[in-house]
């Protein structure tokens, strides 16, 4: 509707200037008219697209304090502050079993160097006690056989010259 006077002032002022040269009444009077036409529908256009907009600004502005905006922000900070809890437990969780891991593997290391070192220990007591009774070609293959193992640390060799010197005696 705005628009429609406008443009009717618009065409009023057109028609005022094209009437200057044709109407024999003062020329200045019908200018100062046609340019008051002109500037009040370009006043009027820009008047009623600054209410438009301020209009614009003020809905959107009661739209975002609306209190049904608001739960909407609220519930969409809650999802995100759930799916960053979410994701760090993940992590977290992946973390914590890279440790566990980590530590049993250590445990784990320690537990056979212990075991290997009570093993030589047992070994080295064997073949002490039946050196007098063995050959010393043969307490000397033994002999090789355990430093041998014991610096590779291959727990069933060991074993296994374990059992090899018990069934010796």
């Amino acid at each position: 509707m705005i628009i429609r006077i406008a443009l009717l002032l618009m065409l009023a002022a057109l028609t005022v200037f094209i009437s200057v040269d044709l109407l024999p009444a003062s020329p200045e009077f019908m200018t100062q008219l046609g340019l008051a036409a002109l500037l009040s529908a370009f006043a009027l256009l820009v008047a009623a697209g600054l209410a438009v907009i301020i209009k614009r600004i003020i809905a959107s502005w009661v739209a975002y304090f609306s209190a049904r905006q608001r739960l909407q922000r609220r519930l969409w900070f809650i999802q995100a502050k759930e799916d960053k809890l979410k994701r760090l437990f993940y992590f977290r969780t992946v973390q914590i079993r890279y440790f566990n891991e980590l530590k049993r593997k250590r445990l784990l290391s320690a537990d056979n160097r212990r075991h290997l070192r009570a093993l030589s220990k047992a070994i080295a007591k064997d073949l002490l006690s039946i050196k007098q009774q063995l050959p010393k070609t043969t307490y000397l293959q033994l002999q090789q056989e355990y430093s041998r193992y014991r610096d590779l640390q291959d727990i069933e060799a060991l074993l296994k010259l374990q059992q090899k010197i018990a069934t010796i005696v």
